[in-house]
């Protein structure tokens, strides 16, 4: 298609992958626009990421560019830094059958179940193509002329809003099984469905994610869930039998739809959609404090019946339990754990307001994540916790001498109902 024939103008288009574009294409090189940012052009939407494809390799790629590193064992990738923003820059790959073109392993390689373990064979423009996954992102943008080249039928299939997979949707989902992910993701993204070719046979390979390193899934759920369409993009992970693989100890409490379990989660991610949608800051920490909550206290209310440990202590393992459990799927990094525990541990702690108790929850450092999480579970549980959550609203607005008067109350409110026992130490063996 040339510049007359589509409306993608390089004013739409982020000035540092202009740069990367024109150095590439004033060296010599083919400079191609590529996958998702031309589609969500021509969608009319402003991508948030530019990815370029390129017929230099990634040796020649880093000497051009004083700012680029080389990521990447199993796709090799260049990296071109400038500042917080980053464009990717991957050399065109070829098809990488081992018996054919003699291939050496460190070039390609799969696992026994079809996983691609190197994919650094590079080839044409063409070749490139095929190996993309949906039609709808085998579209290139060429600097060189402003031309748009739609190898895989894309354009129809943005017309008829519907998710093709380009090839043998087993062979394709088995080359990368976070493939099934990106197919859900981008149906809610664009307000696309899967074609039944490339949707029917996701539930029974869903398994596969099992092959699928922690680290990398990490990414991939934040992806899924911090694109402003987390509730819609749940429906579609429940529908193809994808949330299980994601969260395996939370699956089994949503098979019923009221249940204080599924409306929770389904609450935090339409609150998590409006805040995004609003420009708000989102955490993935609390997202996955919500998608542990009930596994974690399930499994806190087992330690207390089974172990004779004391509430602090079995809360504190049931914590490590499930974040252990949790972390096999999907590696969550320190920085985000941390938060999480603090969440958990708040939510212990903000019944116990006495005295000068509310005033350190006040300044304990996660105290608002903690205070939105208990109004989160005040709106779906009610009863003592909408009580707890109101208080908490109210003393944060009041005065000093209201704060102290709403003390004296609540410790007045607290007189007569009996001292606390303490409690029977165990005998020495």
């Amino acid at each position: 298609m040339p510049r007359a024939e589509h409306d993608v103008s390089r004013k739409d288009i982020s000035d540092n992958a202009l740069k990367v574009l024109y150095r590439l294409h004033n060296a010599g090189y083919q400079a191609y626009l590529v996958g998702g940012c031309v589609r969500d052009l021509l969608l009319g939407l402003h991508p948030k990421d530019f990815d370029v494809a390129t017929d230099a390799e990634p040796e020649q790629i880093k000497a051009l560019f004083r700012n680029c590193r080389l990521i990447g064992r199993r796709f090799r990738l260049a990296h071109i830094v400038f500042g917080r923003d980053v464009i990717e820059v991957a050399t065109f790959r070829g098809h990488h059958d081992s018996e054919e073109q003699g291939a050496s392993d460190k070039l390609s390689r799969r696992s026994d179940e079809g996983l691609l373990l190197r994919d650094n064979v590079f080839g044409s423009i063409e070749e490139d193509a095929e190996r993309r996954d949906f039609t709808a992102n085998a579209m290139y943008y060429n600097i060189a002329d402003f031309s748009i080249t739609d190898f895989a039928n894309g354009m129809q299939s943005l017309k008829e809003r519907k998710l093709h997979l380009i090839g043998d949707p087993e062979t394709r989902y088995r080359e990368d099984p976070v493939r099934m992910l990106r197919a859900v993701r981008f149906a809610a993204k664009l307000d696309m469905q899967i074609s039944s070719e490339a949707g029917d046979i996701i539930p029974r390979l869903a398994p596969l994610l099992a092959n699928i390193p922690p680290a990398r899934l990490f990414e991939e759920v934040l992806k899924l869930f911090l694109a402003g369409r987390a509730e819609q993009t749940f429906d579609l992970l429940q529908e193809y039998g994808l949330f299980g693989q994601l969260f395996p100890m939370l699956q089994p409490m949503l098979k019923v739809a009221d249940s204080k379990e599924n409306l929770f989660v389904r609450q935090v991610l339409i609150n998590t959609d409006d805040r995004i949608n609003n420009d708000q800051r989102v955490t993935p920490a609390f997202i996955y404090a919500a998608m542990l909550w009930y596994p974690m206290e399930q499994r806190f209310d087992e330690l207390m019946a089974e172990s004779g440990l004391s509430p602090h202590d079995a809360f504190n393992m049931a914590i490590n339990d499930v974040l252990q459990a949790q972390q096999k799927r999907i590696m969550i990094p320190k920085r985000f754990s941390m938060p999480i525990r603090d969440i958990w541990v708040l939510q212990q702690r903000l019944p116990k307001r006495f005295g000068r108790r509310a005033f350190q929850l006040l300044d304990h450092p996660k105290f608002r994540a903690g205070y939105d999480f208990l109004l989160l579970r005040a709106s779906v549980e009610g009863g003592e916790l909408e009580e707890l959550g109101k208080w908490w609203t109210d003393f944060q607005d009041a005065s000093g001498d209201e704060r102290t008067s709403m003390l004296a109350q609540l410790k007045g409110s607290t007189k007569g109902k009996g001292r606390r026992r303490p409690r029977k130490r165990k005998p020495q063996q």
